[in-house]
């Protein structure tokens, strides 16, 4: 089977910033590949554009340049929020406020993300929600484990049911 939209794709990759031959950022094994309903907007575009059209123990190897990835790192994703806001139990929490943390934060809609300490001045911090692999080329090398269509069941939850490995 080919991978085309709605089907389940698992997958090894070692992914790369610095050229096809640098140190290795990230890597998945055969006890956690990655898995992912191709198609349903779950993966960098690009991502899986280059894999379209490959069938199990396929390899692949590409390039997504930094634009197409994860994008640029913008001013805009600084944001200045008030010191008070880090405070536990009353009190400037030194443990949070390290530069180059990575905290889990919560917008007034409730989505959760990440930000790193960027400053810290004296009533205020700026946090940095830029992605942390902005700006970077990712260069990808892998193969295919496995093609499958997707279930009902999946496609309606947007997501793998690996077994064992679902609960709702």
């Amino acid at each position: 089977m080919k991978i085309e939209n709605n089907t389940v794709v698992s997958l090894n990759y070692e992914l790369r910033t610095n050229g096809f031959e640098s140190q290795i950022v990230e890597k998945t094994d055969d006890d956690h590949p990655l898995e992912f309903i191709y198609g349903v907007g779950m993966m960098i575009p690009k991502f899986e554009e280059y894999l379209e059209g490959k069938s199990a123990n396929d390899k692949f190897q590409f390039m997504i340049n930094a634009e197409d990835g994860y994008g640029l790192s913008s001013d805009d994703n600084l944001v200045e929020l008030p010191k008070s806001i880090f405070q536990v139990d009353g009190k400037e929490s030194e443990e949070l406020l390290v530069l180059g943390k990575i905290l889990p934060m919560q917008d007034n809609t409730g989505h959760m993300f990440n930000g790193t300490v960027a400053e810290i001045k004296n009533d205020s911090v700026i946090m940095d929600f830029n992605h942390p692999m902005a700006d970077q080329d990712l260069y990808f090398t892998g193969v295919i484990n496995s093609v499958r269509k997707a279930t009902q069941e999946e496609l309606e939850h947007g997501h793998v049911h690996s077994p064992g490995h679902h609960h709702h």
